[in-house]
């Protein structure tokens, strides 16, 4: 390790100060803590892509990734990602934890939405109803929201409804002003995107947990005005 210098450094935060660009910043609690090179909570809040279904180790689910991720491209204070994934939650499930979500009193919430739905049946407009209600109270307790749309994998892909639910969650976010990462056409666009789903055709590897905990600190970077700090690698 270097020597610390006698004396300290200011935090590098200059890099991250947000970049207007013509949009409203879509994340502005996490820019402003950002900006100060302050302490970084998250909850990464979903169903089983999120618990970490599919991943070999608890350390290479998404979540971890994403805080590893984020630890390595921001400078200044800690960033803490806690795992609040509950496999097999659909709309209806996830509405019985928004309480619980909000007491971790998050900086933002990723919010990995919608496969269940597509699954279970849940209506389009269920969907929208109950994650609306849940992101207005997140929003109303501080914390900001990212939401994660349903991944491309062969069992969403082979339901002819499932890009209705696509396009809910994003006129959702379009219409509560909050960034929305499109999982299922940026993971349809790489290269090898057939490794990134298991033998079941809906759980993701560790490739594709890798891949998504890399998109999302991307999607958190950019939306909080920072530019692309983190280069491509998928």
């Amino acid at each position: 390790e270097r020597a610390e210098s006698a004396a300290p450094r200011a935090p590098a935060v200059a890099v991250l100060a947000p970049r207007m660009t013509g949009r409203a910043i879509g994340l502005p609690h996490v820019a402003a803590l950002l900006a100060r090179g302050a302490p970084l909570r998250i909850v990464a809040f979903g169903s089983s892509t999120t618990e970490g279904i599919g991943a070999s180790a608890p350390v290479l689910a998404y979540p971890a990734r994403l805080e590893a991720e984020l630890a390595a491209a921001v400078p200044g204070g800690p960033v803490r990602v806690l795992n609040r994934g509950v496999g097999g939650a659909d709309a209806v499930v996830m509405a019985r934890h928004v309480q619980e979500i909000l007491a971790e009193q998050a900086d933002l919430v990723v919010w990995q939405t919608g496969s269940n739905d597509i699954v279970n049946g849940v209506p389009p407009t269920r969907l929208a109803a109950l994650t609306r209600q849940g992101i207005a109270a997140m929003l109303h307790a501080g914390s900001d929201v990212l939401l994660v749309e349903p991944q491309f994998c062969p069992v969403l892909e082979g339901v002819a409804d499932a890009p209705r639910y696509r396009q809910v969650l994003r006129r959702l976010a379009a219409e509560m002003r909050i960034p929305l990462l499109r999982r299922h056409d940026r993971m349809r666009d790489v290269p090898a995107a057939a490794a990134m789903t298991g033998p079941d055709g809906l759980h993701l590897t560790d490739f594709g947990h890798a891949w998504l905990g890399h998109a999302v600190a991307r999607e958190i970077l950019v939306a909080a005005g920072c530019g692309r700090l983190i280069p491509e690698r998928y």
